[in-house]
């Protein structure tokens, strides 16, 4: 009885091969609605004056929340095996996307 209730807690996950090959971004560009936020992840070339979102995140307030805790609780885990993660300069953004931002 015990097992059929871990089944049915389960989830199937499924991963193509064109999404695990994943996407490399170096800026995440998070802005914010009263219902949702949203995480554009950019890849930016140096030099080239053009940037690319490579993905775009869309989250409710309380996944975005969730999704803060897990991360800085794999940081933590990271960090306990690793080493410090050094913090780099701020990236400074000259232009405005509009509405409230954040940078990651």
């Amino acid at each position: 009885m015990e097992n059929q209730h871990e089944e049915q807690n389960q989830l199937n996950i499924e991963l193509n091969e064109e999404i695990a090959e994943g996407q490399y971004a170096n800026l995440a560009i998070i802005t914010h609605s009263n219902a949702e936020f949203v995480v554009d992840f950019v890849n930016v070339m140096p030099g080239l004056p053009k940037a690319k979102v490579k993905s775009r995140i869309i989250l409710t307030p309380q996944h975005a929340k969730r999704f803060m805790k897990a991360l800085q609780d794999n940081i933590k885990k990271y960090e306990s095996v690793h080493g410090t993660i050094q913090d780099q300069e701020p990236v400074s953004m000259p232009m405005n996307f509009g509405g409230p931002t954040a940078q990651a």
